[in-house]
């Protein structure tokens, strides 16, 4: 029987997630440095842990159906956040920043993101709950963004970014080089910025895109905000991280946008079924649900999720190996 999450449980597990993301903050702030494979692999494997115990406790405390919910939901906000994180990769290329620097720079994108998905949040929670028409847009969006997202390449996003440079180079006196992670620097006697207010002006513009296109995602899951929340806050958590292990791979995982791209057109279809079969328009069949609309499982959901993340995942790296192999063969 499935039983709701009390307050308490959600007030104390929402302070208990602030004061590790605070910690993980303090702690990439206070001792920049690259890190190791061995340590990224390491925190990694703790946070997905730990999102996995909290699963745990979702199940014991709140039943089978709100677990299946925040896996759902955490392992689509966790691909979305994968697709971030190549984004990222561009960026952090693009400007030449410092690896030493880069950690401070992923904390503050995972900063903002944090922020910019906690205002959609409340939006959407808000629309949902007044005009649950809502989810026929939320439903067409994200089929907009699936077949965006597997017909767009790198060298469009590249193109994008490259013209948000230009527009900022002319109108504010940037630097040429870094000065540490500073955002503003002293040259001939000159103030100026420094290029990391363009990494930083980048990276947020990414996860303002990005947070549009996960927030209704994860609402085709589930309703639940506080379900939604944490579901975003472990995704993100151990993002710079994940950005140091993989490094040079994931922009080599040539089939993991089609699998993202998979995953939103999935959910579009489930959230337009959704609004069919609870539709209240009164132009579209006298204001009636549509009885023939299905409704997809929270189950349903996670099986297809993590189904498509790990069917593109292996067919990337097969083509990796045998493209390897290939290379080999024609020296």
């Amino acid at each position: 029987m499935e039983t709701a999450l009390s307050p308490l449980f959600e007030v104390i597990s929402l302070a208990v997630l602030v004061l590790v993301l605070v910690a993980d903050l303090v702690l990439a702030y206070r001792r920049p440095h690259v890190p190791s494979t061995r340590e990224s692999a390491i925190w990694v494997s703790f946070y997905v842990a730990l999102a996995l115990v909290f699963a745990l406790l979702m199940l014991l405390v709140g039943g089978t159906e709100h677990a299946a919910q925040f896996i759902a939901g955490w392992v689509t906000e966790y691909s979305l956040s994968i697709d971030n994180l190549f984004v990222f990769v561009i960026i952090m290329a693009r400007f030449s920043v410092p690896r030493k620097y880069q950690q401070e720079v992923l904390m503050v994108g995972v900063v903002i993101a944090l922020v910019l998905r906690g205002i959609f949040i409340v939006l959407g929670a808000q629309l949902i709950e007044n005009f649950s028409w809502i989810f026929y847009i939320f439903g067409a969006f994200l089929l907009f963004t699936a077949v965006q997202q597997a017909t767009e390449n790198s060298s469009e996003m590249e193109e994008r970014e490259s013209g948000v440079i230009r527009f900022l180079r002319r109108r504010i006196a940037i630097s040429k080089h870094f000065d540490g992670a500073k955002l503003r620097t002293t040259i001939d006697g000159k103030r100026m910025f420094t290029p990391i207010l363009i990494v930083f002006i980048a990276i947020g513009t990414t996860d303002l895109i990005f947070a549009l296109d996960s927030i209704p995602a994860i609402f085709g899951i589930t309703s639940d905000p506080f379900i939604v929340l944490t579901a975003n806050i472990f995704a993100l958590m151990g993002l710079r991280q994940l950005y140091f292990l993989l490094g040079g791979l994931i922009d080599k995982l040539e089939y993991l946008r089609f699998g993202i791209a998979f995953i939103l057109a999935f959910i579009g279809v489930k959230l337009v079924f959704h609004a069919l079969h609870e539709n209240e328009l009164p132009f579209l069949n006298g204001g009636h649900g549509f009885e023939w609309a299905p409704e997809i499982s929270t189950w349903t959901s996670l099986a297809v999720i993590i189904g498509a993340m790990a069917v593109a995942t292996i067919a990337s790296l097969v083509k990796l190996r045998v493209d390897r192999r290939k290379a080999l063969n024609s020296e």
